[in-house]
């Protein structure tokens, strides 16, 4: 009887609609906030790793989006200076040390005894007896950058012990402290579960704009097959969509807003979003853990790194999602029937916004605005995953197109026109197609080839040979590949920028055009601005062989520059020098003082690298700083200490 009256409990609590107060505005108890909330386990006790039982300030949050990645941790402002001591938030050891130029820069990760692990990122310099420790190690590898795993038993520690000062060394684009907490499996979880009190917020999140996306090649949205974006307006502390979009067949919804936190300009992640179908609820989304080994498919998660997808995507393996079916937060409607939609985007301290949204349910059009285009525009053929969508102008020889797959050949209508323009869904998975005739004109689509998810398959022909290992995609690959010669010289161009891969592809670039000494000849990325990205690669006789994560156009370039290097300090107590290249950028760099190795530390943002001495004897006798960049070219300096 206990069991039945908790199954009546929850149908009653899906049945109602409820309405709470959240700081001043209303929105609606969601069915999930009916579920239980697991107890968090409040004997960790952690202390805040900067200036605990104080109020702080943070620049950046758990589960924000960052460039193809999710924000593993939360940022912590240390005052916009370098320096504020960092505290370990339990007792422990070092498991883990990292200094580099990269990255996270010079980081600490420790261990503690429930298992579970703290990261402190950025540091300006570590503790004397944690830097002591890795002098001797790096010096002993002889290598300016060094990442060690110590036994526990070398570099114990203290609750609330000085680990090193805040800093912004790496990648970081300020003075702060990155800090994570990872489980035991070592994946990242919000480091507010453990009811740290020297964060507060009440501020609610801000929406900017929200997607209605066609899911199916019967789908459309206002009649198109075309994602489109809608602003909403504030009511009453929701926000709505002011205007009825009609749909057909599965439609997603995508959601463009950020969280706002108290005392800070900043834009943080919203890691809590709900849709829901009137009180049926659809789908739910919650960051409160961040995998490294699935991070990638954040870009499968958003569309261009925005919007976050309120529906399930095609091989996303994150477990973020509730329900988490292929069908999972498709939206439907009949034809002529009226749903409000609504999405719950909520911030971990429980600060809501509401969005709702109107939507009705039609036939698909199959001419809107008029039947005859006076315009003359060009043909377009656009890709969405498997979806190949081809628009053209008006015809007076007929409107059945004829798609030709190898010996097929299959005729298919418009699936609609807009004042007279003519667009088709072709679903490659029904086979890439060589050509089409449009009746006006015939087109060599771009798409060559079929990459199936998580399978390893070469793709060859006479411009490339392209290996895509079971882990390189993140989604099946239509496959789009260009040869152009520019100069004399090959442009291979390899889908587009926006498209992304999990892992490195391997490319055989064959006969890119390139005469003569191919030392100083590398593969680069060339962006549309027309800047450069040092790639690299291998030659084979006239072809070369590269590794590269990144869709786009890649080139061959020369570069024959060696580095500069200019002395700003040198003497018995220490060296200090800027060093830059203008093309591939620098790769590596060694000093000796009187023939023996010196460590050198390096800001890649301030172009400076200075000596650390393992010991106080001063510095005499010859100096030799050699610097190599990314092409091989190499630059020496040399001076003596008296």
């Amino acid at each position: 009887m206990k069991s039945n009256n908790s199954i009546y409990f929850l149908f009653l609590l899906i049945s109602i609609g409820f309405s709470i107060q959240l700081n001043g505005y209303a929105a609606e108890l969601s069915f999930w906030d009916s579920l239980p909330i697991p107890e968090v386990n409040k004997s960790t006790n952690y202390l805040f790793p900067v200036k605990p039982g104080q109020r702080n300030l943070l620049s950046g949050n758990f589960s924000e989006i960052r460039p193809n990645h999710f924000h593993s941790g939360i940022d912590v402002k240390i005052g916009g200076v370098d320096g504020e001591p960092i505290l370990s938030i339990a007792d422990g050891y070092v498991y883990r040390i990292k200094i580099s130029s990269y990255g996270y820069g010079n980081v600490i990760y420790i261990k503690h005894h429930n298992g579970q692990s703290s990261v402190y990122a950025h540091l300006r310099n570590l503790s004397p007896k944690i830097m002591d420790f890795m002098r001797k190690e790096m010096y002993f590898a002889e290598k300016n950058e060094l990442e060690v795993f110590p036994d526990p038993e070398f570099l114990p520690i203290k609750r609330g012990e000085i680990l090193g000062n805040g800093g912004n060394t790496g990648s970081s684009g300020g003075p702060h402290l990155h800090f994570e907490i990872r489980d035991s499996l070592d994946r990242a979880i919000d480091p507010f579960i453990f009811d740290f009190k020297e964060v507060v917020d009440k501020t609610p999140p801000i929406l900017y704009k929200i997607a209605l996306k066609p899911l199916d090649t019967d789908s459309r949205v206002n009649g198109k097959f075309q994602r489109q974006e809608f602003k909403g307006v504030i009511e009453g502390g929701r926000y709505i969509l002011p205007d009825l979009i009609k749909i057909s067949g599965r439609v997603g919804v995508e959601v463009h807003a950020v969280d706002k936190m108290d005392g800070v300009n900043n834009v943080f992640g919203i890691p809590i979003y709900e849709l829901l179908d009137g009180e049926k609820p659809l789908y739910r989304i919650n960051v409160d853990h961040v995998d490294f080994n699935k991070g990638r498919f954040l870009l499968t998660h958003t569309h261009q790194n925005r919007f976050i997808r309120l529906y399930q995507y095609p091989n996303n393996p994150m477990q973020l999602y509730e329900p988490d079916s292929i069908s999972a937060g498709a939206v439907t409607a009949k034809v002529g029937e009226r749903k409000k939609l609504q999405v719950n985007m909520k911030d971990f301290f429980g600060n809501t916004r509401v969005v709702t949204m109107l939507v009705e349910g039609e036939e698909s059009p199959i001419h809107l605005g008029s039947t005859m285009n006076k315009a003359n525009q060009s043909t377009s053929v656009t890709y969405d995953r498997n979806i190949m969508l081809i628009q053209t102008d008006y015809s007076e020889w007929g409107t059945l197109a004829k798609v030709f797959v190898k010996s097929l050949e299959m005729e298919i209508p418009p699936a609609y026109s807009v004042d007279g323009r003519r667009t088709y869904l072709w679903d490659m998975k029904y086979g890439v197609p060589d050509s089409v005739d449009l009746c006006t004109e015939i087109i060599k689509p771009e798409a060559i080839f079929r990459i199936p998810f998580g399978e390893e398959i070469t793709f060859v022909n006479k411009d490339a040979e392209i290996r895509f290992s079971e882990n390189t995609l993140l989604d099946e690959l239509f496959l789009r590949l260009e040869k152009r010669m520019s100069n004399g010289k090959a442009a291979l161009k390899i889908n587009a920028p926006n498209e992304y891969l999990q892992s490195n592809m391997e490319v055989l670039m064959r006969d890119p055009g390139i005469q003569g000494d191919k030392k100083y000849m590398h593969v680069y990325q060339q962006a549309e601005n027309g800047r450069k990205s040092f790639i690299g690669g291998e030659w084979e006789s006239e072809d070369i062989r590269f590794k590269t994560r990144n869709f786009g156009t890649f080139v061959i370039d020369e570069d024959r520059n060696p580095p500069t290097i200019v002395p700003i300090r040198i003497n018995s107590s220490g060296l200090r020098f800027v060093i830059k290249d203008d093309k591939s950028g620098i790769k590596e760099f060694e000093a000796f003082v009187d023939g023996k190795w010196v460590l050198m530390r390096y800001e890649h943002k301030q172009n400076v690298i200075w000596s650390e001495k393992i010991d106080k004897q001063p510095f005499k006798g010859d100096v030799l700083l050699n610097v190599r960049d990314m092409a091989g070219n190499e630059r020496s300096y040399t001076t003596t200490i008296k």
